[in-house]
């Protein structure tokens, strides 16, 4: 669980800093990942950077991992405080939710949103206060 836990700090670190490629080095090739801020999934490291491009270029989200625990079938749910702000600075949303991730080989092969929601619903809630 070290290394995996490791892994996931690692990724959440380079989010943060936005370095895309250091995110996406920890990720195979074919990795899922839902698009919180738009609604719905994108598929491979390609799409996961113009997503991010996307996403950047109207909000400031952060997130920082609180706890780690490990579930079956070799995923990882993770605690995280996550804050998104507007480019101007402002809070729209800073809560606590669970990120869920499946791995592959020491790498991340998807990434789900805890909290249940459908991701091909809509945007998550964190993301629903458009500038």
């Amino acid at each position: 669980m070290a290394d995996n836990r490791t892994l996931i700090e690692q990724a959440y670190s380079a989010f943060n800093k936005r370095n895309i490629d250091g995110a996406l080095a920890l990720m195979t090739e074919d990795v899922s990942w839902p698009k919180a801020s738009e609604g719905g999934r994108v598929v491979g490291k390609e799409e996961i950077r113009a997503y991010w491009t996307r996403q950047w270029g109207e909000f400031d989200p952060h997130v920082e991992p609180l706890s780690t625990s490990q579930e079956d079938g070799g995923k990882v749910r993770v605690r995280v405080h996550q804050v998104v702000r507007s480019l101007e600075g402002d809070v729209l949303s800073d809560s606590e939710v669970f990120h869920i991730f499946t791995l592959n080989n020491g790498r991340i092969a998807a990434m789900d949103l805890g909290d249940g929601a459908d991701p091909t619903a809509g945007p998550s809630a964190a993301f629903a206060h458009r500038s």
